[in-house]
């Protein structure tokens, strides 16, 4: 027969208890110590990212931007009358020279115009004509006057003198010397006055031909107006070069001044870059640049930078002083860097992403044995396309990690493998 144990229930309660104190004492420490462990730094891909070397050295201040080459000069061709076109002979992208005739309007008012014109002005130069030739008759008729008035005026006095000397010989009577007399100073004064018309002709003579010279200069000139106009209506280039656009169509009919045609000379181009607004206040006229056609750099001076801002940047023109490559024509796509400055002996590395001169950023450094990255606050100086002066936070031969680290921006520290 068993004997039952009075105790043995109540060691089995102590013995669960001291497990239980045990169990949540060590869980607590658990807990704490975890709770005082530093976080796992985040594991990146030394592939995946750009590391580059602190230097001390020269460093090339440059800006860099996209643009196009656009002709230096550009000729638009408007008509110079209206009328409607009848044919076009020239098509975009031909090359064309000065002469060439690029299309044909027509205008029958403009014609018969042009055909009236001609015809006042040849009847102004006849009444010219006309005019000269009366005058020299009237020209003729004074001197004629003037002629027998002399020859009268010559003869009273001859006449004055035979009576003066009959009168003295007591042949004639004082009435007739008298009369004769009178009649030497009547022609005196006639002669005196057709002298006059004679002197006075000329400026007359000159005056009247001037009136009529003015018409017909103003009839020739509207003739020659209309003249030209007419020749206006074989449309030419111009000037040497390609013809790029001719926004119109057979049978339209175009109001002067309507834009017919663009000719552009390949051959004189220059490029128009647009720089960053933030990088744009360090260029300036003169500067030198290079432009990477793609097939081809080219090397230019900055010659003009535009005062507004487009769309964040500013345009730049640079004139290219080098042969073009081939296939270099207007409106081609080109990448224009340009040289600011050249600094002797600075702090430098690459340039990290979205990195803005004269700042402070928390650059992850990589750490002696290579295997951590951790953060540091790095000020940095002026910058370039892809190089940044560092101004305090690093030394020579430190290294850095350029790419873009954003995504582990709440950690101070990753791990590289």
């Amino acid at each position: 027969m068993d004997v039952p144990r009075a105790n043995v229930a109540r060691r089995k309660r102590l013995i669960r208890s001291l497990i239980a104190v045990v169990v949540i004492a060590a869980a607590a420490a658990v807990t704490v110590g975890l709770s005082r462990l530093e976080p796992a730094a985040p594991t990146v891909d030394r592939s995946g990212i750009w590391i580059d070397t602190v230097k001390r050295g020269p460093m090339l201040r440059e800006v860099r931007g996209t643009g196009r080459l656009v002709p230096e000069i550009v000729w638009w061709i408007p008509a110079a009358t209206r009328g409607r076109v009848e044919r076009i002979l020239v098509l975009p992208g031909t090359m064309v020279e000065a002469d060439t005739v690029l299309l044909e309007l027509s205008n029958a008012e403009l014609e018969l115009e042009s055909v009236n014109a001609e015809w006042t002005y040849k009847s102004a130069q006849a009444e010219l004509d006309s005019l000269e030739v009366n005058l020299n008759n009237d020209l003729l008729q004074l001197e004629a006057s003037l002629a027998r008035v002399e020859a009268d005026y010559q003869e009273a006095q001859l006449r004055k003198e035979i009576d003066e000397e009959l009168h003295e010989d007591g042949l004639i009577s004082a009435s007739n010397l008298k009369l004769s007399r009178a009649r030497v100073g009547e022609l005196a004064k006639l002669h005196g006055i057709e002298k006059r018309r004679r002197e006075s002709w000329e400026p007359s003579r000159e005056a009247r031909l001037a009136v009529q010279r003015a018409r017909m200069e103003q009839a020739k000139a509207m003739w020659e107006l209309k003249r030209a106009q007419v020749a206006a209506l074989e449309v030419r280039a111009g000037t040497e070069g390609v013809l790029e656009q001719m926004p119109i169509e057979v049978g339209q009919r175009v109001a002067p001044d309507t834009v017919l045609a663009k000719v552009t000379n390949p051959k004189a181009l220059k490029a128009v870059v647009r720089i960053p607004e933030t990088q744009a206040r360090d260029v300036l006229p003169n500067l030198r640049a290079s432009i990477d056609t793609r097939n081809g750099i080219v090397e230019g001076r900055v010659v003009r930078i535009d005062p507004a801002v487009a769309e964040g940047t500013v345009a730049v023109d640079v004139a290219l002083d080098g042969p073009l490559p081939k296939g270099a024509r207007p409106d081609l796509t080109v990448v224009g860097t340009i040289e600011i400055e050249r600094l002797d002996d600075v702090l430098h590395v690459g340039r990290p992403v979205y990195a803005q001169a004269n700042s402070v950023l928390g650059l992850f450094k990589v750490t002696p044995d290579g295997g951590y990255a951790l953060r540091a606050q790095v000020e940095v100086g002026r910058t370039s396309v892809d190089m940044i002066e560092i101004v305090r936070g690093l030394e020579v031969g430190d290294e850095i990690i350029l790419s873009d680290m954003s995504r582990w921006d709440e950690h101070d520290r990753v791990r590289l493998r």
